[in-house]
């Protein structure tokens, strides 16, 4: 896993063997942050990173300079790599959480300027995912919503879409609150 850009920028952290997660590509998380950076102030930010998977995700908000990141993944594998990369790191502005997602949307009432989902793309309940966050206590006014899936997936037609990109075979849908 590579940190792309920020404090962490152009570190490496050799992912384990065994990881059942699909990480997001470096090209399309590269692009995908060119995007942002044009929509978010990173500075200060409060950022959610649901199915975190390794957290490169979460790592590179933080690298970019978000005040705090929250990470749910359920896998021990997954979950154990991102406390050893925050452990080398010495990031103290990340907090994980080990459980189901589905389980932590519903009971969560902290609220964050950016929620990203990278869900497994075979999950049966994926589709059910952006309405379940943008419909959640987690947001407020003005927080951006995206959601990475397979080109299966078409989300435009939910009040909240702005947009779609496409890197490869990945997809990120937008959502503002």
């Amino acid at each position: 896993m590579r940190i792309i850009s920020g404090k962490y920028g152009r570190r490496r952290f050799a992912v384990p063997t065994n990881i059942s997660a699909r990480p997001t590509t470096d090209m399309a998380r590269e692009n995908l942050f060119n995007v942002l950076g044009n929509l978010v102030d990173f500075d200060g930010l409060t950022a959610l990173d649901l199915f975190s998977g390794t957290g490169a995700i979460s790592f590179e908000l933080l690298s970019r300079g978000a005040a705090s990141v929250t990470s749910v993944e359920k896998a021990s594998t997954q979950y154990n790599f991102i406390r050893k990369v925050k452990e080398l790191l010495h990031e103290e502005n990340l907090v994980q959480v080990k459980g189901d997602v589905f389980k932590f949307i519903a009971s969560c009432s902290r609220q964050f300027d950016f929620i990203f989902a990278d869900p497994p793309y075979d999950l049966p309940r994926l589709a059910e995912i952006p309405e379940l966050i943008v419909s959640s206590a987690m947001v407020k006014p003005g927080t951006l919503v995206v959601v990475e899936h397979s080109r299966a997936n078409d989300f435009s037609h939910l009040p909240q879409f702005t947009q779609q990109r496409a890197y490869g075979k990945v997809h990120f849908s937008f959502f503002e609150t």
